[in-house]
Parts: C-alpha cells; structure tokens; sequence
C-alpha cells in the first residue's frame, strides 16, 4: 500500500480529493498521511470526501509545522466536525520527535482519553525512542502502523517494530534552492514501489514531488518549475520543465507557457499519459494559466496515478 505524505496546505488537499473522484476503484491501494497545517474548510471538506469515498487515512495530530501546531484540541474538533456521521475508517497519527521520548505517558492518556472512534494508531518515527517506550506504546495503544523515516533513524530501528505495522518512509525528491536551478534537469526518486515486500514491509511512503522542506511560500518566483514524475526503467524519476525568461518576476503566466510547451512536447515525444497530463495539454492548448497551486495540484495527482497504476 502506498502512503502519500502530504500537509495539509489548500491545493494538496484539492489534490487528495479530486483523486477520490478520479480513482474511486484503487482507494484501496492508497493511506494518505495530512500533516495538517491550517484550520480551512478545504480540511474539512477533504476528510468528508475521502470518509465518504470510504477511503482510509491518516491524520495527524501533531503536526510539527504550521498554525495547527501544539492545538491538539482544535485538531480533535476539526475531525469531530468532519466525520461526525461516525466514519471509523482512519488512523490518528502522532509523529514520533525528540519531545515525544518525554512525553510517552501523557501522549497516551489524551490519546486513550479522546471520545473518537477510528481504526488506529499510526506512529511516525522521525526520531528513535527507546525499547522501553516502544514498548509502552505498544501495549497501551492499538498501533496499526509505523512508519519509519529512514533518513532521521538507523537503518536498523525499525526491526524493533512488529513487521505486519511496518511503513518505509522517505524523502526522494531532490529539492534544489531555486526553481531556475531545475532547468534541463531530471532526478531520480525510488524504485521503493517494486522492493517494499519484498523488503519485509507493509507499505512505503514518500513527500512525493513536493519534499519535505515545509514553507509557507506566497512570493512570486522568478521561475516557474513544473515535475512530472515517470516510469523509466522500473525506477520512479522526476523530469523538472522550467520557464527560460527568469530575469524577475514579472508574466508569470508567460513563464508558464513556457514551461508546460516543454512537458507538453515531451509527454508527446515519450507517449506519456496520466490524467493530469492530459490535464497540462488542455491548459497548453487553451493557453490557460491556472495559477501555481494547480500546477503543484496536478504534480501530485501524476505522482500519484503513477504509483497506483505500478503497485
């Protein structure tokens, strides 16, 4: 099964919900992970999508980024409110960090104290604890997955966890300082969807084309940068399309065009069609600019097509 971890910022949530509508038949092979960042009625809509899609998840409760860190309470309530017609399908999610290894028992009390029905716990290990604690968590809660982050643990950690929990989750995507550094490059992302079985785990995870870095943007760049993600050779690559007039920040839309007649030429020289491909020709055709969250929007929705339609 695959993990997209995604925060909860508009367009990735516009993301997870259009794919409810796109792939109703292969919600089975996907458990996002939202990291929410900001109360929004786009968070809310979201989870009643996907509750209504049946579709499982998981939220996060502690989210380490964004206006929603340290509100648990406020958290709690945005899932009340959203799934009050009493979905279960889903996983309260704790992302396991250095205060966590102080703080086991009273994570468990809010946690046992919460009047929600879900379908478990999923534990996000960022940080190593102790065999002590892990054990603690163990027996006090009913953990359903654990994913552990393979660049913030040794690589042996995650044999101390029960093997039928285990995720493997990492980040892939090659982040660069500027989008114009992108220019007439590709990257390669994993091959983690043909190994993960075999490798002894449950599911796998990554930040998709996004990264982990988390910021809260809203300037202007002087690039527009659009990554596509592909099949090549078995192994999961990122090809980076990039506007060529990146002087200053000035036609934005005019930096578009650019970038997506590159993709658009490309995909057609390569045969490569995913819905949102399909979606970039449209745009391309009409030449419509739809503003730099749908690009981010329908980068994740490929991402994603991609790795449901190989696992």
């Amino acid at each position: 099964m695959y993990f997209p971890y995604l925060r909860g910022k508009q367009f990735e949530l516009i993301a997870l919900r259009e794919l409810c509508t796109l792939f109703p038949d292969d919600l089975d092979k996907i458990s996002p992970v939202i990291e929410p960042v900001k109360p929004s009625s786009t968070l809310s809509s979201t989870l009643g999508e996907l509750a209504n899609r049946n579709a499982n998840f998981n939220i996060i409760i502690n989210p380490r980024v964004g206006d929603l860190k340290n509100q648990y309470d406020e958290i709690i309530q945005i899932i009340s409110s959203a799934l009050s017609n009493g979905y279960t399908n889903y996983q309260l999610a704790v992302i396991i960090h250095p205060e966590t290894e102080r703080n086991i028992q009273p994570l468990i009390d809010f946690l046992n104290g919460l009047e929600l029905e879900y379908n478990g716990i999923t534990l996000i290990h960022k940080t190593e604890i102790s065999n002590q604690n892990i054990q603690l968590l163990h027996n006090e809660l009913n953990i359903t997955y654990n994913l552990i982050y393979f660049s913030k643990t040794s690589r042996r950690y995650y044999r101390e966890f029960d093997q039928s929990t285990l995720v493997s989750l990492d980040d892939y995507f090659e982040e660069l300082s500027r989008n114009a550094d992108y220019l007439n490059q590709e990257s390669d992302f994993s091959n983690e969807y043909r190994f993960y079985q075999q490798d002894g785990f449950v599911g796998f995870s990554d930040f998709l084309t996004i990264g982990d870095t988390y910021s809260e943007s809203g300037f202007l760049p002087r690039a527009v940068a659009i990554h596509l993600s592909y099949l090549d050779n078995d192994r999961i690559k990122v090809k980076h399309f990039v506007s060529d007039s990146n002087e200053d920040v000035s036609d934005i839309g005019g930096k578009f065009s650019e970038a997506i007649s590159k993709l658009v030429i490309w995909c057609d020289q390569n045969n490569l069609n995913t819905s949102a491909i399909n979606v970039f020709r449209d745009l391309q055709q009409r030449g419509h600019f739809p503003g730099l969250g749908t690009l981010k929007k329908l980068s994740i929705i490929n991402h994603i097509e991609l790795v449901i339609n190989n696992i």
